[in-house]
């Protein structure tokens, strides 16, 4: 029987995201703030459409907002990790790494009682290391890669890349990875930012976007029997007026199309029961 899955999962960013990059003045941070104010009105949406959604959220988001994020859980959905401070892992030592990792899933575990089974990177740049903390940790699945679209996969462990040589690739683990794409999030699409070396412009016109992002959901309904799909989104981004109005299109013409919308950790489920870890 045909299974289409959507993931609609949104990064709790809040102010953590402009921290990390060195961007502390009150108009960044406030930025950020705004998130808050986001992220209740999408937990409004998602009530009223009955969608499970899964919110990775920094360590340092939930010591700032925990009123925030105890509303996120109330709500029922699923919290997955998004390391401490928003810190790209590449950027870390080992060491560094693994106190983030440790650090965030006991605050994560204070407001749920349980450590996240799911973890996506900052920014979606894992270390060399990433994995292996990951697996010696226990998580169940991840969810910053980009190597399919549609059909989750296991993470391989010990691969070798080299500039001037082949590829060699390593072994695959019982991590899941629940894949995602720049393209299906909305913070490349909207958001302005100017730094000193760079400026990413943004502020595309979301209907243009809102049609791209179903386009992607019909083609994986028309290509596959059985597949997920996962959006991503930022309440500081997506919970702007017309943003919202967009995202609320969005749940409506999937629920009209046949999706099922799951918690990611239910998605990955799904996928270990068609295709077991053969150790």
């Amino acid at each position: 029987m045909a299974k289409h899955i959507v993931c609609i999962t949104f990064d709790f960013d809040a102010m953590s995201g402009w921290i990390a990059r060195g961007m502390t003045t009150p108009t960044p941070v406030s930025r950020g703030e705004f998130g808050v104010i986001g992220a209740a009105r999408i937990l409004a949406l998602l009530k009223d459409h009955g969608i499970p959604a899964t919110w990775f959220i920094p360590g340092h988001t939930l010591e700032t907002y925990p009123k925030a994020c105890e509303r996120v859980f109330e709500a029922g959905h699923e919290i997955g990790h998004h390391g401490w401070t928003h810190v790209p892992p590449a950027s870390l030592s080992r060491e560094q790494e693994e106190a983030e990792l440790v650090r965030a899933n006991e605050q994560i575990k204070k407001l749920t009682g349980r450590r996240a089974r799911g973890y996506r990177s900052p920014s979606w740049d894992l270390s060399p290391h990433s994995v292996e903390l990951l697996l010696e940790h226990g998580f169940y699945y991840e969810s910053s890669m980009m190597g399919n679209d549609t059909t989750p996969y296991r993470v391989r462990l010990g691969d070798r890349i080299e500039l001037q040589k082949p590829a060699v690739f390593g072994k695959e683990s019982r991590l899941i990875e629940m894949p995602i794409s720049w393209s299906l999030d909305d913070y490349p699409h909207f958001e302005f930012v100017r730094t000193h070396n760079a400026v990413l412009p943004g502020l595309m016109n979301a209907g243009s976007v809102l049609a791209n992002w179903i386009d992607d959901f019909l083609y994986m309904k028309r290509e596959t029997d059985w597949g997920v799909i996962t959006y991503t989104f930022h309440p500081f981004v997506i919970g702007r007026g017309h943003r919202m109005m967009a995202l609320e299109r969005l749940v409506e013409r999937l629920a009209a199309e046949g999706a099922e919308f799951m918690r990611m950790e239910t998605a990955a489920e799904l996928f270990d029961k068609r295709a077991p870890f053969k150790t």
